[in-house]
């Protein structure tokens, strides 16, 4: 099948690298009532956040599309606006979150970046990495103590004097220290990353390899609810405890393709692709109704969210994305979409398709020409699930690349593979060969081999490194990273008009290094502007740069940080709405399931099986129509293999390639239920959908029933009254309301097809020819029961 096996590497700086640069860690259910209320106009962002009024219930500020707890009191608006937007400091429209990393504490002699270095009045969020889960399934930092960077370090440098408010030394009392001068500042712990997804490290560093969040949510056979449980309470006490906002997982990966993740997991991850995703799913619904209750007991808001895949690759063994309910936004990680798992040349974080990419050589020909490695792409994924004000675009502040380039424009396009492929790393060079990594002075940020200690090519480095190589400076701290080796050769920086991206390329090494400068970080703030989404996710702030006069050389800084500062604080408010239209008033109790995937190597075409259970007291006749809207990441030639006559109303995207980008947010299809047959009250209707690429989920979803539409509560509406499905026999149904003047049923009487009968109170159509007693059938017999008369 078509796919191209993209194996993405460790993100730059996760807790494996920590271990190379010397770390210590590297239901709704309501009566006929309103059940959503309409929203006030939107607030301006304050710093800190202005609190809502007294006149705003907390459902007004529930965001379009979240789950709500049942039976939970949730305090939306300690957090959201009455428009259900994410109130954000600093005078910023959209989000800046930036991931800070415990490992750069500068117990290992190179330059540290510390909570001091965070630009606090720039930024929106906060993510501390890395939490893990530990052997018993609980969140944990690692055992306490002085050497600890989470809870127990301490610097001897002014303005990083600990607290004694809080109990406990490390990152964690500065972030709280510093959060009392900007309270609007959220801060949330990350939990996993690359190297922790399966495991944690101990206080010597080596890894144990406990399974982590594959062994705390699966068994060999099912979901581990009781690790779950475990996790989800420990989680909660984990933030009331260090002060922290809320929850950030970093699951790297809950997918079911065959050699996804760290190959130091695949001993557990490969084994149980086929229950990850149902094991995520509770994980997520569980994280989210336990941090809700603590939200109404602690009167603030607690907030989840996720790193999420952003290649199609990945996500493909994610089926559809239904945890997107739980969450408040997604982060994605629209980058490591090329880097030396493979031969394959080109750009870390490209934010369109250009159609060039040879990885993709198999992926264009198969899917109109659609290519799957950008952030557009990725976007127009999520938003085929959510409000584009919820999904945020990942930016790295580093780089990947190659050495030895053959071929390509500049390198760009090009091939390295490595030249001996018995030295490929694990999990690599199985299917196309591994790539011939750029090391030396061009892999600063280096990632260590767990054989040899070495250090693993990848080209990897921080942009205020990349920017010296640039000028031809060595800068003073390469010896502190053990760099040896100086510059050979120059280096100049491209720019990708198509792709949005620039690489640097030196000619005398043939090595290429693409990352996410000036020049690419204004363009994807430009576009995360312009639609609507609700802001970018930084990895990592160290990797941001300023200029050191004095030393003639960039160094860590916030220069990068204040651009994208200065462009989303006029941006306008992001996108808050899930549709982009507005959901009909009346909203019925339906829900919707999704089952029958292939494992993510076999899901091609994917052909899930769909469930409509209508959980409302009324019928949904036949003859009703359901209307349900999915994302343009997949070919607008989606159809189904029950006989439902589904039809595109609305293509979003029909000129075939995505050059540049997807033209429209979403595709629109209709299926009609059969005439014969019903959605009768607490039962359920089956259909087989089929496409290409994968999508988020279907969502939208309205059903027409005599010309009356209906939201359901499926997509979780902001807005609506909840009623039941229409009577028939009152007028307002898909059935004649003369069904009611249909003549008795009589014993003995063969009916057939289309026939109308009352009997008990009742009106029946026959679905096919029958003698059988109306009532007596059940909903899969010979009656289709319209609806009281």
């Amino acid at each position: 099948m078509p796919f191209s096996h993209h194996p993405p590497g460790p993100r730059a700086g996760t807790a494996r690298w920590a271990r190379a640069l010397g770390s210590a860690a590297a239901g709704l259910c309501v009566a006929a009532s309103v059940l959503f209320t309409a929203p006030t106009a939107h607030a301006a962002p304050q710093a800190p956040p202005a609190q809502p009024t007294e006149a705003a219930a907390e459902s007004d500020c529930r965001p379009d599309g979240l789950y709500r707890t049942p039976g939970v009191d949730v305090p939306y608006c300690d957090v959201y606006d009455a428009d259900g937007r994410e109130r954000l400091p600093n005078g910023l429209d959209r989000r800046v979150i930036g991931y800070f990393t415990s490992w750069r504490n500068g117990s290992n002699g190179q330059p540290s970046y510390l909570v001091d270095d965070i630009p606090w009045d720039r930024i929106s969020h906060i993510n501390y990495a890395f939490g893990h889960v530990d052997g018993d399934n609980r969140l944990s930092v690692g055992p306490d103590g002085p050497d600890n960077p989470a809870t127990g370090m301490t610097w001897d440098r002014p303005g990083l004097e600990p607290d004694p408010e809080f109990p406990y030394g490390g990152h964690f009392n500065q972030l709280n220290k510093f959060k009392k001068d900007h309270p609007g500042v959220r801060t949330l712990v990350a939990v996993g990353g690359w190297a922790e997804t399966g495991g944690y490290f101990d206080p010597n560093g080596e890894r144990v390899d406990s399974g982590g969040f594959y062994s705390m949510t699966t068994t060999s056979t099912g979901v581990n609810h009781a690790g779950i449980e475990t996790f989800a309470d420990s989680a909660v006490e984990f933030v009331r405890e260090y002060g922290f906002d809320g929850l950030d997982i970093d699951y790297e990966y809950a997918t079911s393709n065959d050699g996804a993740g760290s190959p130091d997991d695949y001993w557990i991850s490969d084994q149980r692709r086929g229950l990850l995703w149902e094991g995520y799913e509770e994980l997520m619904r569980v994280l989210r109704e336990k941090l809700d209750a603590a939200s109404a007991e602690d009167g603030t808001y607690y907030q989840l969210t996720a790193a999420v895949p952003s290649s199609g690759w990945l996500l493909r063994g994610q089926e559809v994305h239904q945890v997107v309910r739980y969450l408040d936004f997604v982060n994605m990680m629209t980058y490591d979409l090329h880097g030396t798992w493979n031969h394959f040349v080109g750009h870390n974080g490209a934010l369109y398709d250009s159609g060039l990419d040879p990885e993709l050589s198999d992926v264009y020909g198969a899917y109109n020409g659609i290519g799957y490695l950008n952030a557009d792409w990725a976007h127009h994924y999520f938003r085929g699930a959510m409000q584009a004000g919820r999904i945020n675009l990942g930016l790295p502040f580093y780089t990947r690349g190659w050495k030895d380039v053959e071929g390509g424009e500049n390198g760009l396009w090009g091939t390295a593979a490595l030249p001996d492929q018995n030295q490929c790393q694990p999990g690599t060079g199985v299917t196309v060969p591994c790539g011939d990594g750029a090391d030396g002075i061009d892999n600063l940020w280096h990632d260590s081999d767990p054989v040899t200690g070495g250090a693993i090519a990848a080209g990897a480095n921080p942009i205020w490194h990349v920017l010296n190589l640039e000028n031809g400076v060595v800068g003073d701290y390469t010896d502190d990273y053990g760099v040896t080796d100086g510059l050979e050769g120059t280096y100049t920086r491209h720019w990708d008009e198509t792709t949005r991206n620039e690489w640097w390329w030196n000619p005398t090494t043939d090595t290429f290094l693409s990352g996410d400068a000036d020049r690419a970080t204004s363009a994807k703030a430009d576009y995360v502007a312009e639609t609507g989404l609700g802001g970018v996710m930084i990895w990592e702030m160290a990797g941001d740069y300023s200029y050191d006069e004095a030393a003639g050389q960039y160094e860590m800084g916030d220069t990068l940080i204040t651009g994208l500062h200065e462009r989303l604080s006029d941006a306008g408010p992001y996108g808050a709405a899930k549709a982009e239209t507005a959901a009909p008033a009346q909203v019925l109790d339906v829900d919707v399931d999704f089952g029958g995937f292939a494992l993510g190597d076999n899901n091609y075409p994917i052909t899930p099986d769909v469930t409509i259970t209508n959980n409302s007291s009324g019928d949904i006749p036949g003859g009703s129509t359901i209307t349900f809207d999915y994302g343009t990441s997949a070919p607008g030639n989606m159809s189904d293999q029950s006989g439902m006559g589904l039809t595109h109303v609305q293509v979003g995207h029909d000129r075939g390639d995505n050059v540049g980008g997807l033209d429209g947010d979403f595709h629109r299809v209709e299926l009609t239920v059969p005439s014969w047959q019903s959605i009768p009250a607490g039962g359920s209707l089956d259909f087989t959908l089929s496409y290409r690429l994968p999508i988020a989920q279907p969502s939208n979803f309205r059903i027409g029933i005599g010309g009356t539409e209906y939201a359901i509560t499926y997509d979780h509406p902001r807005e609506g009254t909840l009623v039941d499905a229409p009577d028939p026999g009152d007028g307002g149904g898909g059935g004649d309301p003369a069904d009611c003047d249909a003549p008795a049923w009589t014993t003995g009487t063969a009916y057939t097809q289309g026939d109308t009968v009352t009997h008990g109170g009742a009106a029946y159509r026959a679905k096919w020819w029958t003698r059988d007693e109306p009532g007596t059938t059940g909903e899969w017999g010979a009656w289709e029961h319209l609806g009281a008369c």
